[in-house]
């Protein structure tokens, strides 16, 4: 399961093979072999890079260009020989005055990254 998460660039592919419903509920992300790349309005594009893969139980990921500390971490737990538990966590550093304007969209787009593991990855 490690090797399935930690490959980011073969998310694409996985992207492009889903069915347009399903892409469209994603909304406009992409994959690069070391990164994803969120769009979410109106913070705009949102990439997020590899910075830690440390087998078989941690994968993070680190925003890069963003105007406060944003990391996002992917843990696997196995439960069994053919099962693992995946959550993901964000660490996000946003000052209070801030919270009101780009609470949300950090919400929104830490929603559509649980959507896109459990897209990809739930049925395993």
């Amino acid at each position: 399961m490690f090797e399935a998460i930690s490959n980011i660039g073969a998310y694409q592919q996985r992207l492009d093979e889903l069915p347009a419903d399903e892409r469209a509920r994603l909304g406009e992300v992409r994959f690069t072999d070391d990164s994803i790349i969120i769009t979410a309005q109106p913070v705009g594009e949102m990439r997020f890079d590899v910075v830690e893969r440390v087998a078989p139980q941690r994968v993070v990921l680190q925003a890069a260009q963003s105007p406060v500390p944003l990391t996002l971490a992917v843990c696997l737990k196995p439960i069994g020989e053919d099962a693992t538990e995946v959550t993901s966590e964000i660490d996000v550093e946003i000052p209070a005055m801030l919270k009101p304007l780009v609470g949300g969209k950090m919400q929104e787009a830490a929603d559509k990254f649980g959507d896109l593991i459990t897209t990809f990855f739930g049925g395993k």
